[in-house]
């Protein structure tokens, strides 16, 4: 009974939301307090609240195992990422402390730990919201992500501290995982493509993640992440990646119903909640101003903010240790900050663009290194996104034109692209800094292969709105994506699915020596 009720709130509250613009995940917390609130009527058993909190717990590890695979390990060590997620913590203690003692009248103590939480950001709705939008790869995606792991590891620290669970000695083996790499890459090329790569992408993530760094005293969450980043360079990450999402996005249902279900807010919850509801773009703020300190451009340092500007689930793990009579206002908060956060991570590109000159008042001269200006050279054609897609349209389109450039906004994409000898840049195309100062004028014709629709959409209108006059070509998995693409200015749109299939039926007909011409195929 509890499985169908869960189901049920989670699909209405979730479709709700989507019809006005908000993410689901917003309807999942929605449903959470809606099941609390009517438990007795419901007749809900008191185990319900474990199941769900074991649920949630797997759909975490999937998540962080899954955003570990898109990660290196240098990113972390970054200047703006240790700089940034230190000093954040550091001036947020120093900041929030007294005001907790002085206006709520909390003990020093009560009041350094609930300072400590609230200085955190949710790691698991930053990861969600770059991977919808396609972003963990981007500049600004991994400087958050390796803000949120940082911030991960001092909730970790703290909980050994205050909480008297400090790592066992075996916790030292950890340093030697790096040495299995090999092992677990010849295993990983061994799984083949079925039910036993699911299996072994929760083997890593549940088990030896999860579990074995349980197991010595450590985060599993951190596990689950560790493990992932261990996978990040073999050549069939993604393709593991894809096939746990639709176990990941099942489970994670159960972390955003369980948040809501911690329990109802008296009114002294409700005060607590909204007035650090109030003060959330503080935090942002002062991601803001410090990124911009170690030279991030003004639209790096924004949608980064911006992402990291929610409360965190660790919050409510730190509140049940350490203060758990505040549990409830913190799950509230914690729910407020990701509804809060939903449409204004939804609305970061177009805010940025509409208030980029104010922004950019604060910025410095100086960029950082991973931002510099992208120069196409005497390129006649371009290639925004170098996935499989675009490389593939890249390898094809050499033999006829070797003035070809391609794009990217994951660094990681572009260094064996370089390394192999192909002339890609890195840059973001949905970035307005990059448009006004790239020149244009010796293209002949652009090609969109990027991932995400509003991505392809936003570099049409730039493209249209610097002049270029040539054909704009891109591919489209949706047909309903192809009138917007075409208002954006592009020329040739194909559905790839009906490429593919077209493909599979010329070899067809190739291989049968049957007469058909192209224009018969296309047809068919």
């Amino acid at each position: 009974m509890f499985e169908v009720i869960c189901v049920s709130f989670a699909f209405v509250f979730g479709l709700a939301m989507r019809q006005i613009g908000l993410p689901p995940m917003v309807g999942f917390l929605a449903a959470g307090f809606a099941i609390n609130a009517l438990g007795p009527v419901l007749r809900l058993p008191e185990a319900t609240g474990d199941i769900l909190d074991y649920l949630s717990h797997l759909g975490v590890l999937l998540l962080l195992f899954a955003v570990g695979m898109k990660l290196r390990l240098r990113q972390i060590a970054q200047p703006q990422v240790l700089g940034g997620a230190l000093l954040h913590f550091v001036v947020s203690i120093i900041v929030v402390t007294p005001g907790l003692v002085l206006f709520l009248g909390l003990d020093l103590r009560t009041a350094a730990m609930l300072a400590v939480m609230l200085a955190f950001s949710s790691t698991v709705f930053s990861a969600k919201v770059l991977e919808e939008k396609r972003d963990i790869g981007a500049f600004y995606g991994r400087t958050a992500i390796g803000i949120l792991v940082l911030q991960d590891i001092i909730a970790l620290v703290v909980l050994s501290i205050w909480g008297g669970q400090a790592p066992s000695v075996w916790a030292l083996y950890v340093l030697a995982l790096p040495l299995l790499r090999p092992l677990l890459f010849r295993i990983l090329d061994l799984t083949g493509q079925d039910e036993l790569l699911v299996l072994m992408g929760m083997l890593l993530a549940l088990v030896i993640g999860g579990m074995g760094f349980e197991f010595v005293g450590l985060s599993s969450e951190i596990g689950a992440l560790a493990m992932g980043l261990m996978l990040s360079t073999h050549k069939r990450a993604k393709e593991l990646t894809d096939a746990l999402w639709g176990l990941k996005e099942a489970f994670l249902v159960g972390f955003f119903l369980q948040i809501g279900m911690s329990g109802l807010p008296d009114p002294g919850d409700l005060v607590f909640a909204g007035v650090f509801i109030v003060l959330l773009p503080l935090k942002a703020v002062l991601f803001y101003l410090l990124l911009l300190l170690f030279r991030l451009r003004a639209r790096s340092a924004f949608l980064a903010a911006v992402n990291l500007a929610t409360y965190s689930e660790l919050a409510l793990i730190l509140a049940a240790d350490l203060v758990p009579d505040k549990l409830v206002a913190m799950a509230l908060l914690v729910s407020l900050s990701f509804v809060a956060a939903s449409p204004v991570n939804r609305m970061a590109q177009a805010l940025s663009d509409r208030y980029e000159s104010q922004l950019q008042r604060f910025q410095t001269t100086r960029y950082h290194r991973d931002e510099l200006p992208t120069d196409l050279g005497n390129a006649r054609i371009l290639i925004l996104g170098m996935g499989r897609t675009g490389s593939a349209a890249y390898q094809y389109l050499l033999p006829f034109e070797d003035q070809l450039v391609g794009i990217d906004s994951d660094i990681y994409k572009v260094e064996p692209h370089r390394q192999a000898g192909r002339n890609v840049l890195w840059a973001d195309v949905e970035d307005a800094g990059f448009w006004r100062g790239v020149n244009i004028a010796g293209l002949d014709a652009a090609v969109l292969a990027m991932d995400g629709t509003e991505a392809k959409e936003a570099a049409a209108w730039a493209l249209r709105s610097k002049g270029f006059a040539g054909p704009i070509i891109s591919h489209v998995l949706h047909e309903q994506e192809v009138e917007r693409l075409k208002a954006a200015g592009a020329t040739h749109l194909y559905l790839t699915m009906n490429q593919a299939g077209m493909a599979l039926a010329d070899h067809t007909a190739r291989a049968l020596d049957l007469e058909v011409t192209p224009s018969e195929l296309g047809r068919s």
